[in-house]
């Protein structure tokens, strides 16, 4: 192992930074030789991703988090797939982001965000596989005293065929582990694929069925205490004083702690004794200097974006300016997206054990080195003193990526409790107002239409709140945040616009209010679509024009665009009349490198909306596991449409008014339409699976409200509407 010893708290912490918001650095996966894994004995390790066991069990090891999006299956398959091992044998672990520091960042990227999982490590985990295979063949060549060339691996076994000599994995391992590794490896082309690419069935839905499976709320540990917090609730604002001694003597309190300037906290042997003692703890906030912000006067802040002079451009091409002043006619439409919050199921949790020696954390969170980062910076350690164990995570959905006030947190309590691990649980309501809220914004659209309803020229003005400049200021581009134009640009491999138009400025007024944005799934990608797809549709109407066929003329160029475009459209009957009292609706998009569309039937009777059936395509490239790629897409549609019927959060005397579910509702499963799900890998790319879905969401059901009622509703959340 390559020992680091000279990393500061301070390089790691700025580095680490870089990454965590899913932006991925650049690194050499060092498959140098390595040291045997703990108890080499019985488990020797053939290189950092592959450790097998003399009964002949594979351990795998994965770097990315698994929040419930199937990222520990797919990478799984895709080391097993060059592995050529037995699947039924596969188990799965955890590296430590201290492990990984130790090891020269073998295991490259922690960052578990932006759809990147599997994208942007398919390569060097399946190299990973594919080393292993050749290590272990070598071992059984030397030992049998015959070339290489003469052995293959299939299903966990090496075999001599001209011998007729066959030995399985775990007894080649110990060997195997001995070996040089190879300078080069050729990786399987897909269309040979065995394991990857196939539907096979999770790796840790056992243990969630039979409730094995622990999560950061689940975990104890010996002599564990337990945290509830209660930061103050206005946005700026801090703690001003508090009376401990009023709950000093309340059942299981052991003692009562300030948080940095914000929050104050009750340690007692259990979590709703600490929750109790603090709900009665008399507490006095500085609310600070937001008192005053509303939802009221961000609105009009953004309102007064929309018409400003000075614009960050992201898209332009031809003079949209000059032919929208001379077109016979054009068409205007003002949309607006709403705060929202992740509300995970699981609500932001760690366990922290602090001595003036070590530090550990116990926690659920998508990008381990920004966790450890985050805890050697609370506890005053070299990072080389702390360590951090990662959890299965309750939901992530961005909030637990660059966010790590909950790790810093447990960490500031435990270290007032020293000795002793201490599980900070947040409560629904902390939660909900502690948030990192999907940002809102406002668009203005105006298109110029010609004499033969053909789209000339469009202008997009984005007013609103920039992610980068609250969370990684260091992402910025001469002020502008590349992320606001999600989908919308004209180049590149992440998110491009499906439509060429001749004449075409997309820009950007920022506008930062005083609320916390963050990284919500589907990032801007989500009002991005809704803007463009339901304007799209308003052009389609006003030039007299199918929606579908007034979208074609302008997709000629984007044939990947436009073909899960026809496919939903194909699939859903578009040119067939639906049923009595049905309508439909079309998006597309493109977004975390993956091509996709929707089209969905809704009915509206008496004003009550019913979204009978929803038809899905992607195109992500390629696929790992087609039965995940189905569940994601749906399960998609579930954080899509309750974002699009209920999700909105309000700000109101410089705070969050949504506290519980009560007031921030979901989707109930009676209300779910049926979703069919189409895949069209057409490879020579990776593309994401978690988030692009999203954005299709509400556009496609917005557009068939539309046809059913007549009405543009260019505000979420649908609640908010009377569709009568």
């Amino acid at each position: 192992m390559n020992a680091i010893i000279s990393i500061s708290r301070r390089s790691f912490i700025i580095g680490v930074a870089s990454t965590a918001g899913g932006m991925s650095l650049g690194f050499n996966v060092p498959f140098i030789k390595p040291a045997l894994a703990e108890g080499a004995e019985t488990a020797p390790e053939i290189n950092a991703w592959v450790v097998i066991r003399p009964d002949d069990t594979v351990v795998i090891r994965i770097a990315r988090s698994e929040m419930g999006q199937g990222t520990l299956t797919g990478l799984a398959q895709l080391v097993a797939e060059e592995l050529n091992c037995d699947w039924s044998k596969v188990t799965t672990e955890y590296p430590s982001p201290a492990q990984n520091l130790a090891r020269d960042r073998v295991w490259g990227n922690f960052s578990t965000g932006g759809s990147r999982g599997i994208r942007e490590s398919h390569e060097y985990v399946r190299m990973g596989g594919a080393i292993a295979r050749e290590m272990l063949i070598a071992a059984a060549a030397a030992e049998w005293g015959v070339p290489a060339s003469e052995c293959t691996a299939r299903m966990g076994m090496v075999t001599h065929a001209a011998s007729d000599r066959a030995t399985f994995y775990g007894q080649l391992a110990a060997a195997a582990a001995r070996m040089t590794p190879p300078a080069n490896v050729t990786l399987k082309d897909p269309k040979d694929w065995t394991i990857a690419g196939k539907p096979l069935p999770r790796l840790d839905t056992a243990d969630k069925l039979n409730g094995s499976q622990i999560y950061g709320a689940d975990l104890k540990l010996p002599n564990m205490l337990n945290a509830a917090i209660r930061a103050c609730p206005y946005f700026g604002g801090k703690v001003k004083s508090f009376d401990a001694a009023a709950v000093a003597e309340m059942p299981g309190v052991r003692t009562v702690v300030q948080v940095d300037e914000t929050a104050v906290a009750v340690v007692a042997d259990t979590w709703w004794r600490a929750k109790t003692a603090l709900d009665a703890l008399p507490v006095v906030w500085d609310e600070g200097p937001n008192r005053q912000v509303s939802s009221a006067s961000i609105a009009a802040m953004l309102e007064e974006g929309l018409g400003a002079n000075d614009a960050f451009i992201g898209a332009e091409q031809g003079d949209a300016g000059a032919a929208l002043s001379a077109a016979g006619r054009t068409i205007t439409a003002t949309y607006a997206y709403p705060y929202q919050n992740h509300a995970t199921m699981e609500p932001m949790n760690a366990t922290a054990l602090y001595t003036p020696e070590r530090c550990e954390v116990w926690v659920p969170t998508q990008n381990g080195e920004a966790s450890l980062a985050a805890a050697a910076e609370a506890a005053g350690l070299p990072v080389q003193q702390c360590e951090v164990h990662k959890i299965h995570l309750g939901g992530g959905f961005g909030r637990r990526g660059n966010f790590q006030d909950y790790v810093r947190q447990a960490v500031s309590i435990a270290k007032q409790v020293p000795g002793a691990p201490v599980k900070l649980i947040w409560s629904r309501e902390e939660d909900m107002l502690h948030g990192a809220y999907h940002p809102t914004t406002r668009c203005r659209l105006t298109g110029a239409l010609d004499a033969d309803g053909n789209l000339t020229a469009l202008h997009m003005r984005i007013s609103g709140q920039s992610i980068l400049a609250a969370v990684r200021p260091e992402g910025m581009q001469n002020g502008m945040d590349p992320v606001v134009f999600q989908g919308l640009v004209l180049s590149g491999t992440e998110g491009t616009l499906g439509y060429t138009v001749d004449n075409l400025r997309i820009d950007h007024a920022m506008r930062n209010p005083p609320i916390p944005p963050g990284f919500w799934r589907g990032v801007n990608l989500n009002q991005n679509a809704l803007y463009v797809e339901c304007f799209m549709d308003e052009l389609a109407h006003a030039a007299g024009v199918d929606p579908l066929t007034f979208r074609r003329k302008l997709m000629a160029k984007h044939p990947k665009h436009l073909a899960v475009l026809e496919a939903v459209a194909e699939r859903i009957g578009w040119d067939t009349p639906p049923a009595a009292g049905v309508h439909r609706g079309l998006a597309q998009i493109m977004g975390f490198g993956s091509y996709v569309a929707a089209a969905a039937e809704v009915s509206v009777t008496d004003g009550q909306l019913r979204i009978h059936r929803i038809v899905a395509a992607t195109d992500p490239g390629h696929v790992v596991n087609p039965a995940q790629v189905e569940r994601q897409v749906e399960g998609s549609f579930v954080y899509g449409l309750s974002a699009c019927i209920y999700g909105e959060c309000t700000v109101n005397g410089g705070r969050m008014e949504q506290e519980n579910f009560d007031s921030y509702e979901v989707m109930r499963m009676a209300e779910m339409p049926d979703v069919e799900t189409i895949i069209l890998p057409s490879g020579g790319f990776w593309g994401g699976v978690g988030e692009p879905t999203i954005a299709v969401a509400a556009p496609a059901v917005l557009n068939a409200i539309f046809a059913a009622t007549g009405k543009r509703i260019r505000t979420l959340p649908l609640k908010n509407h009377d569709l009568a």
